[in-house]
């Protein structure tokens, strides 16, 4: 990783533990050894923990093809975050994270020749149906002997459900996050309710701005007032289309492109943490 240098009239020696620079700058810098380096009242100090983050997430299940997430954001560095960002600001970034492979997953899981040759072959021979030959199939490996081992390689509904999947939903359905999230969740369905008053509250403003404009005849306002006047409203209309997209696209259905570029980008800002 090439250090991100501030400036200074000094350079700091990577190699030191204590390094006092003559630089007034706040900062904080990498070196190649990912060593973390942070810039106090012109004192430069290594830290002697590495930053660590990490994504933790358990899916419950709850019916055939239904489960429940619960998830966790652990890290040992600008804790004071989570103090100050409400949570549903946190949530919207993660939620790009767990809902990523939503859906793909879900058909691979419903409809996969893997599955059906489990089935068919019985849930404690899954490993004939498998080929896991690699390192990170250990954990796979891992949890399906448990799984067979403590619970006969199937999920006892207790005669509630039966073991047969039911048929992958719509797209929009299966990624309805008002269902899925909002609804449970106290931060942001306070802020969903909350933006949906104040997107009513701009639009019945600029429409009643526009009402003022049309009502109002050329002697009782000067043209200046009126121009005035239907520029504030076309800002109220573009804000509250604006705010209208913004409360669907995070609120109730966001739709996923692998390639999306927030998508990349918060994968790279969270391996980079983990690494630094």
């Amino acid at each position: 990783m090439s250090p991100h240098l501030f400036d200074s009239t000094t350079t700091p020696d990577p190699t030191t533990q204590n390094i006092v620079s003559t630089t007034t700058e706040l900062g904080i810098w990498y070196d190649n050894y990912l060593r973390i380096h942070r810039v106090v009242f012109g004192v430069v100090l290594q830290e002697s923990v590495p930053r660590k983050a990490a994504l933790i997430f358990m899916s419950v299940p709850v019916s055939p093809g239904n489960s429940r997430y619960i998830w966790a954001f652990p890290r040992n560095f600008d804790i004071w975050v989570d103090k100050v960002l409400p949570r549903w600001m946190a949530h919207m970034a993660t939620n790009i994270i767990l809902d990523s492979d939503l859906y793909l997953l879900h058909v691979e899981v419903t409809f996969s020749t893997l599955e059906r040759k489990i089935k068919e072959m019985g849930p404690k021979n899954w490993q004939k149906a498998c080929f896991l030959p690699i390192k990170s199939d250990a954990l796979v490996v891992g949890f399906r002997n448990w799984f067979s081992k403590y619970g006969d390689g199937k999920i006892d509904w207790k005669g509630k459900y039966t073991d047969d999947l039911p048929p992958t939903p719509p797209r929009e359905q299966l990624m309805d996050r008002y269902w899925t999230h909002v609804v449970n969740c106290s931060s942001c369905n306070g802020a969903y309710k909350a933006l949906n008053a104040t997107e009513t509250i701009i639009k019945v403003v600029s429409v009643g701005l526009i009402g003022i404009v049309a009502a109002t005849t050329q002697g009782m306002l000067s043209a200046a007032a009126r121009t005035k006047l239907a520029v504030l409203a076309t800002v109220c209309y573009v804000t509250s289309r604006w705010l209208a997209h913004f409360i669907y696209n995070n609120f109730r259905y966001h739709d996923y492109s692998h390639s999306s570029p927030e998508k990349v980008m918060l994968l790279v800002r969270i391996w980079k943490a983990g690494l630094s």
